[in-house]
């Protein structure tokens, strides 16, 4: 029996929840609650309505509330941090990690910060500020100090016993990272070469220097690239003169990779990933307002190009049938193409050494498969309509509208890219304009040439 996906298992989850509130049991549903992983429990404060959502977050273990806090999206967050008491928000923070509590204290009001600064001691505090002292979506943003050195002229058997007195290491280490008196980074010492090779031996001889450390400076994205290509658990973090501030581990990294998929996924119809789904209406309402106002203004557009040619589809009846086809198919070939590239650009596999080629494919691409559609759909018009001019007026259009299509969709992104704004956002607007506009110009334009 196939065991049931996590999807299942959080609407299972949710919908027992949601019974369980409506039967009045708390207490079984704060026991529930808090036996859930913090990323669970904010996964299912916003699936809930907010009703529910308002009573489940007054359940929620004090001691859970700052990682719950950090697993939700921004939007929600900064809702339920606004509700909140300044000391609850305080003993919130305390327990994070450096990293997440750099991205906690950006949410928090001064007042707050100013409090949780003054309940640090001066060397958490100092490996605070040496993480907000980057931009949240670069390597040094993302790191945590929390490391484990050694120096390369110790023995292993030296390592061994450091780490005993320690009685515990930070979570996810799978390697002890080797530096000089300076703190400049050397190389990794794995946990394997550790607890395999002889005590007797010294850390030089057993560490790897081949493995690069991350550029405090890099993006989050080109991050999470380097982990995915490497196969990292984690990796260090070094400034301008390679000396060692931090490491990075791969479940800052997966929440990198989702963070960037969702944006790529919502951009591209103009909506916001951090956005509440149970916001307000109102609020909802504005937030789609601005990308809606600019498909008005393009769907205005295209409508202006049909009226030049009003005579002709008063004259020709069946253009006015057939133009939607023109225009869908160009849409549905541009954004095929536009995703493609968007995907290509945000994995770094496109870029200005193959963008002619990959341009040139497409156009091939986009040339074929006009060829192909325009002779089916031809031969559709003539069963329709029985007028060759107008299944051979519409087949050229949807040749012309699938080039201009495949052109369409691979360069507004990259052009979009050049201009330092964010290919997926607005990109399908742009292209339904362009497609829209081209397509209907062709077809009519045609049908006023030879038709009339």
């Amino acid at each position: 029996m196939q065991s049931p996906s996590e999807k299942e298992k959080h609407q299972r989850r949710l919908q027992t929840f949601s019974q369980a509130l409506e039967s009045g049991t708390l207490a079984s549903v704060r026991r529930m609650l808090n036996g859930l992983h913090p990323a669970e429990i904010a996964h299912l404060l916003e699936s809930s309505p907010p009703a529910e959502r308002k009573l489940l977050w007054e359940l929620v273990d004090e001691r859970l509330d700052g990682d719950v806090l950090l697993n939700l999206n921004d939007e929600l967050r900064a809702s339920l941090i606004s509700e909140m008491e300044h000391q609850e928000l305080v003993a919130a923070a305390e327990g994070l990690e450096t990293d997440d509590l750099a991205d906690f204290l950006n949410d928090l009001p001064d007042v707050v910060i100013h409090e949780v600064l003054q309940s640090m001691d001066e060397q958490d505090r100092q490996r605070l500020e040496s993480v907000l002292s980057y931009p949240e979506d670069t390597a040094g943003g993302l790191m945590n100090t929390d490391t484990i050195t050694v120096r390369p002229d110790v023995t292993l058997d030296v390592v061994l016993r450091y780490l005993r007195l320690r009685s515990a290491l930070p979570e996810m280490t799978d390697t002890l990272f080797v530096v000089d008196r300076n703190d400049h980074y050397m190389g990794i010492l794995p946990l394997t070469a550790l607890l395999t090779q002889s005590p007797a031996l010294t850390v030089a001889e057993v560490m790897t220097s081949g493995v690069a450390p991350i550029a405090a400076e890099m993006s989050a994205s080109d991050v999470a690239s380097t982990f995915e290509h490497h196969d990292l658990v984690s990796a260090p973090v070094v400034d301008d003169q390679q000396k060692l501030l931090g490491r990075i581990t791969i479940d800052d990294v997966v929440d990198v990779i989702r963070d960037e998929g969702e944006h790529s996924l919502l951009s591209m119809t103009g909506l916001d990933e951090e956005e509440d789904m149970f916001a307000p209406v109102a609020v909802s309402a504005r937030h789609r307002a601005v990308w809606l106002g600019i498909n008005l203004m393009t769907a205005f557009l295209a409508s202006w190009v049909i009226g030049l040619y009003q005579a002709t589809i008063q004259q020709v009846v069946a253009l006015a049938v057939l133009m939607p086809v023109v225009a869908s198919m160009g849409g549905i070939a541009g954004s095929q193409t536009l995703t493609l590239v968007i995907r290509g650009i945000a994995v770094g596999k496109i870029g200005d050494s193959n963008a002619r080629e990959l341009l040139l494919k497409e156009l091939a691409v986009g040339l074929l498969n006009g060829l192909l559609w325009a002779l089916v759909v031809a031969a559709i018009t003539v069963l329709w309509f029985g007028n060759y001019w107008i299944a051979g007026v519409i087949a050229i259009a949807i040749v012309i509208n699938l080039l201009i299509a495949a052109l369409a969709g691979a360069v507004i992104p990259m052009l979009m890219r050049k201009l330092g704004a964010d290919p997926a956002l607005g990109g399908s607007v742009l292209l339904t304009t362009v497609t829209d506009v081209i397509g209907f110009m062709a077809f009519l334009g045609l049908a006023t040439l030879l038709l009339t």
